[in-house]
């Protein structure tokens, strides 16, 4: 967001719930409830991101998507025209670096457009 409010533009956050996850799983009625989990914890995470945007005056739209995170980011960013894709890079451990890690890498690779990484 603060990149957004630096250059006075608007700004669109993209919260990808990882389909790839449990595939291997047959779909029963607990792998929907998980992933009914991990939906609203993306809804969560993109209320907050509308409340600070609002906060700061951005001009914020959220996107829920699910998929691989790195083609889905990718995909996004094609179809919204994006100029910039800013990512979040966080002190993980185990599988949530591995995933982190392969998706940001994905998006490096592929991506259209100027892409930049940050710690949080």
């Amino acid at each position: 967001l603060a990149e957004a409010g630096v250059w006075k533009s608007e700004a669109h956050v993209v919260y990808v719930v990882e389909s790839g996850l449990f595939s291997s799983l047959p779909m029963d009625s607990t792998l929907e409830i998980i992933y009914s989990v991990l939906h609203k914890e993306g809804e969560e995470i993109l209320e907050s991101a509308r409340k600070k945007a609002e906060t700061a005056g951005i001009p914020l739209t959220t996107h829920l998507c699910q998929g691989h995170v790195g083609s889905q980011i990718v995909s996004k960013a094609k179809e919204l025209g994006a100029d910039l894709i800013v990512l979040g890079s966080y002190g993980k451990s185990g599988v949530d670096r591995l995933l982190l890690g392969s998706a940001t890498d994905y998006v490096v690779r592929n991506s259209p457009v100027t892409t930049m990484v940050v710690r949080s």
